[in-house]
């Protein structure tokens, strides 16, 4: 008796959950959407042009996407999405987006009405790099050797208001200490830009890097060719740390980085695709659709989209806030797991 009652509450949710999805009104008649990606150049540009072309795929004929390049990047992108303030659709990633709607970044306010269209765009993680000289020099070949000798290290990361900025605030914290620590210790944090990372480090000006990158970016695989660097390999606790702060498990595969022989278990934050959730339930449905449909397109059009499962494109491991309701209603519809 108690199977057979099983059996047909599962029936039923599963009847519900197929009647949600089906209850979103097809598309009649074409929309004009604003899609906000970074300057020309960019991945965040590159992104956006594949998936406008995927989604145009599904909207009705007549339909627009607009291509702005008013977005600040994967950081500030949950900020100018809010409500659909400044644009309807806009590239984030995860991570942030949590950080944004949960209690806010960038010294602004929480977004409370951001929502996810599809998640796990991507493939890119947190890297942290040593220079051999440091490792051979003081016998610190990890994060939290360092964080447990507090030694004075020279560190440089991105400029503030960066992913790559954050993240490097995030590994710290994750190990249970925080880069004003580093001051502390007689250390220094430099924050700027990636070529000056780059010279830096080959220089010997600086001990250590982190950043939030992924396979085959130019300085990091440039640092790596011209100067022995070594790959810091986290903790398991730190990365459990870091994935309850929104970023998920990634390996890096061996030679990745030059000198790099073994796999790297790390985190990452995918790109996102991300709208208000006061968007029309019938257009993020078809947004969601289109661009699912179109994986394979979009793997061809950029590298690391190869890496897209639509299968898991809503769940919030993958995009760290609540999926579009009517997003929620194509991946009930195809039995996908959706969060």
């Amino acid at each position: 008796m108690k199977s057979t009652f099983v059996k047909l509450a599962i029936a039923t949710a599963a009847a519900i959950s197929a009647s949600a999805a089906l209850a979103v009104e097809p598309l009649s008649k074409p929309v004009n959407l604003t899609f906000a990606a970074q300057e020309v150049g960019t991945a965040a540009y590159t992104y956006a042009t594949a998936i406008q072309g995927a989604m145009l795929k599904g909207l009705p004929q007549g339909s627009n996407i607009t291509i702005t390049t008013t977005s600040p990047g994967g950081v500030g992108a949950p900020i100018i999405v809010n409500g659909a303030a400044k644009c309807d659709v806009v590239m984030s990633n995860s991570a942030p987006a949590k950080w944004s709607m949960e209690n806010g970044i960038l010294g602004k306010p929480a977004t409370k009405e951001i929502a996810a269209i599809a998640g796990g765009l991507g493939h890119d993680f947190v890297n942290v790099m040593f220079t051999k000289k440091f490792v051979e020099s003081t016998g610190i070949d990890t994060l939290e050797k360092l964080v447990e000798k507090k030694h004075p290290v020279k560190i440089v990361i991105k400029k503030n208001g960066t992913l790559g900025e954050l993240s490097a605030e995030k590994v710290f914290e994750a190990a249970g200490a925080s880069l004003d620590d580093v001051a502390k210790w007689g250390g220094t944090v430099e924050k700027t830009g990636g070529d000056a990372i780059k010279s830096g480090l080959q220089d010997d000006l600086y001990d250590m890097t982190i950043d939030h990158i992924g396979a085959g970016q130019s300085n990091t695989t440039e640092l790596c060719l011209t100067h022995d660097m070594v790959d810091i390999q986290l903790s398991d606790k730190t990365l459990a740390n870091l994935v309850s702060m929104g970023y998920d498990y990634i390996t890096v595969e061996p030679n990745t980085w030059n000198g790099q022989d073994k796999a790297i278990k790390t985190v990452g934050s995918q790109q996102l695709i991300l709208v208000s959730s006061t968007m029309d339930d019938s257009v993020a449905y078809a947004l969601a659709k289109a661009v699912c449909e179109n994986a394979s397109d979009l793997g061809d059009a950029v590298a690391a989209m190869k890496y897209f499962d639509p299968k898991v494109a809503g769940s919030k491991t993958i995009t760290g806030v609540p999926v579009h309701p009517g997003a929620a209603a194509y991946y009930q519809e195809k039995g996908y797991k959706v969060e």
